[in-house]
């Protein structure tokens, strides 16, 4: 939308009303860069953040609209860690969500299939948290919607995105997002995948939905972890969405990805607001409303900058949790003997004796340098 003041200033300056040493131009045409833009969603979604956080979290309050905690019979040793914690607010993904929504579409073009493309499975997996956090609150107990009805309702919604990832961007210059690039090789591995894109990209939004989902069980744990991958798929989005750079580092470029640094930075924003308020001791928690929104998120992202296989090294941490639960579950199947303390991992180390907040802090650190690992990708070619 603000963009829009850019276009305005072509308009002005087609009409002879203003000319490019006029102070007026020189504002307007601040608009058309898309760093600027991605700093103002970024501020916007942070600003919002502050501006309504208290507000939400009173909203709750008076809602009763509290998390519950799995009760001692469930898990004795978690709940006497994390018993205190039953009655604070959940659902703060709305917070997370809104902002995101409402920064993207102030600073970025309306015109660009992969923004809307990722608002709607930020938007269309927020639903379904919306949906699972109600059901947990009004039957007062941690189940909330069924597997079946999960996997269905977030396959679903990944398959439309993917569906427009492949076949509703156009391609650009002979590159199209259905080719497979890999971390460290210059060229496309597979320069169209036709239909096997869309299922690979299915995976990708589920798999991402799910492995956020499962890192957030410790104050501000998965929105640490969130903000360090958006950080740097505005970056990869950047180089992506820039033609000189996405030549001279050997990477796919795309013209429509250049507004992708705008919605990693309104995510971004929105991560820092958020965590404002989720911070340990936490007000608030953002439950699957927020959880299952960023995994969406940050998965359409990666696809449209055309790095959705190095996800798996930047969203280290979400892999880690995921394969910790991965590996309990099967080795309790088969063995009859568990791999870890508790699954997901974060459990692991609080039952280990590490404090809530060296698991946080830790991990965060983690997914910092996993991060920068999969941003050192872009020279290693």
């Amino acid at each position: 939308m603000i963009y829009w003041l850019y276009e305005l200033r072509n308009w002005l300056e087609a009409a002879d009303w203003i000319s490019e040493d006029s102070a007026l131009y020189k504002l307007l045409n601040i608009f058309r860069y898309h760093t600027f833009r991605a700093g103002g969603a970024a501020i916007t979604a942070f600003a919002l953040s502050l501006m309504f956080g208290d507000r939400l979290i009173r909203k709750l309050i008076s809602l009763k609209i509290g998390q519950p905690i799995r009760t001692a019979e469930e898990v004795h040793k978690l709940f006497e860690l994390h018993g205190k914690k039953a009655g604070t607010p959940t659902m703060g993904g709305l917070l997370i969500l809104s902002t995101i929504v409402i920064s993207t579409l102030l600073w970025a073009k309306w015109d660009n299939v992969m923004v809307w493309t990722i608002l709607f499975a930020t938007v269309g997996l927020g639903a379904l948290g919306f949906y699972d956090d109600y059901l947990k609150i009004s039957k007062k107990n941690s189940k909330g919607v069924t597997a079946r009805t999960k996997l269905v309702w977030q396959g679903s919604v990944a398959l439309i995105a993917g569906l427009l990832m492949a076949y509703a961007v156009p391609a650009d210059e002979g590159v199209t997002l259905r080719a497979l690039y890999v971390p460290f090789v210059k060229d496309a591995l597979i320069t169209d995948m036709g239909i096997f894109a869309v299922l690979l990209f299915t995976l990708i939004i589920v798999g991402s939905s799910n492995a956020v989902n499962l890192t957030d069980g410790l104050d501000g744990l998965a929105t640490g972890c969130s903000l360090t991958t958006a950080l740097a798929y505005a970056g990869f989005g950047y180089v992506c969405g820039n033609a000189k750079y996405s030549e001279y580092l050997g990477v796919a470029h795309h013209t429509l990805a250049n507004e992708l640094p705008i919605v990693a930075m309104a995510l971004a924003g929105a991560c820092v607001g958020f965590l404002w308020f989720n911070a340990h001791p936490a007000k608030m928690f953002m439950g699957d409303t927020g959880s299952l929104a960023l995994g969406g998120c940050i998965a359409t992202l990666a696809i449209g900058c055309k790095q959705e296989i190095v996800l798996a090294l930047v969203g280290g941490v979400f892999v880690m949790e995921a394969m910790s639960v991965i590996i309990q579950v099967a080795s309790f199947k088969k063995r009859g003997k568990r791999v870890f303390r508790m699954a997901p991992i974060h459990h692991h180390f609080e039952l280990g004796g590490w404090h809530e907040n060296q698991v946080i802090v830790r991990f965060w650190i983690l997914s910092l340098f996993f991060a920068l690992l999969g941003l050192a990708t872009l020279k290693l070619r």
